[in-house]
């Protein structure tokens, strides 16, 4: 049901197309406000748990969004559908590296990470796809039911994992602790801020690229197959990757501000400037998720991967109002 959201409530539940946009845009906040206390819910009471609160809340979202009437109904869905969210933000990642840490394996979380967020970016192609053929052949309440069903089988597939055993931190010569730095520290901020700027270039430059006026749904169903493709393409490049840490972080996000630039100082290119963007943060995204996790304190992981999401949220969200004034202001 993803790109239908807003016909479904503007046709189908007479709701103004202004108010679902500002109810969306609410939604995106709450997200962000949501993020530190879930990720110190899941530090402090279970990673798996919060998985599986964040599936629950998520699908009753989904039905909400289905039977909810009016405005009312429209903002309480988003700030469900946004609960869950940040539930599962940064409990997921946190889970995966404590696991790999106990079985020993901990270069593999990279390559788990960016394998995982590039068959993430081509399902979301497929089922965007897929949405769109069920609600045209069988209505919207087909669609409904099954991203509710879909939901469920998240919940389903929380519920199966395991929370791994506490890992003690390595100790280093002569039995001192090692050092881990605090979430809000400079090498933390290092780490998180390149990527967060990079993915809010990336989701302009993508608001651009549609926007420039072209009407053919076609053409414009290609160009946003198009770029989460191209994201995807980054994020199996990672994979590949070998470990890094903030020095590439910023050498990836200066080389966005240069394409980003480039396409803002010519604007024919900013069709052609929006797939790179979107393969840099691609790219980009599971690097930082690997050297925030390897620098993180076991019993902090999820907080800290949870800052990184809403920095990288933020970034987007204010980054789609100004795309949307400098569009204007060209016309």
């Amino acid at each position: 049901m993803d790109g239908l959201y807003l016909l479904w409530w503007v046709q189908e539940r007479g709701v103004s197309p202004a108010v679902v946009a500002a109810i969306l845009a609410l939604g995106d906040l709450a997200v962000i406000a949501f993020e530190l206390p879930t990720g110190w819910l899941a530090d402090r009471f279970g990673h798996r748990r919060s998985l599986i609160v964040g599936s629950s809340v998520q699908a009753i979202g989904m039905l909400w969004c289905w039977l909810g009437q009016g405005i009312a109904g429209l903002v309480t869905a988003s700030l469900l559908v946004a609960l869950g969210d940040a539930f599962r933000s940064g409990a997921d990642q946190a889970l995966v590296y404590r696991s790999c840490r106990v079985v020993r394996r901990e270069r593999d979380f990279q390559r788990i990470e960016a394998r995982t967020r590039a068959t993430e970016q081509i399902v979301l192609v497929g089922l965007i796809l897929a949405g769109g053929v069920i609600v045209g052949s069988f209505g919207f309440a087909a669609g409904w039911i099954a991203e509710a069903a879909l939901s469920a089988i998240g919940l389903t597939i929380a519920c199966a994992m395991t929370e791994p055993p506490a890992v003690a931190d390595p100790i280093a010569v002569g039995r001192v602790p090692v050092e881990r730095p605090r979430i809000l520290s400079t090498a933390m901020f290092v780490l998180i801020v390149p990527a967060a700027l990079l993915g809010g270039a990336a989701a302009a430059a993508s608001f651009l690229a549609q926007t420039t006026g072209a009407t053919d749904p076609q053409r414009l169903t290609a160009l946003v197959a198009t770029i989460a493709l191209a994201e995807a393409a980054g994020a199996a490049l990672a994979a590949r990757a070998p470990a890094a840490g903030a020095r590439l972080q910023t050498l990836l996000a200066l080389s966005g501000a240069l394409v980003f630039g480039a396409a803002m100082a010519i604007p024919s290119m900013l069709e052609l400037a929006a797939a790179p963007l979107a393969f840099l943060f691609g790219l980009a995204h599971p690097l930082r998720a690997a050297a925030i996790q390897r620098l993180a304190r076991d019993d902090a992981r999820a907080r800290v991967a949870s800052v990184a999401s809403a920095c990288t949220m933020a970034a987007q969200t204010i980054a789609l109002p100004l795309a949307g004034l400098w569009r204007n202001r060209r016309r």
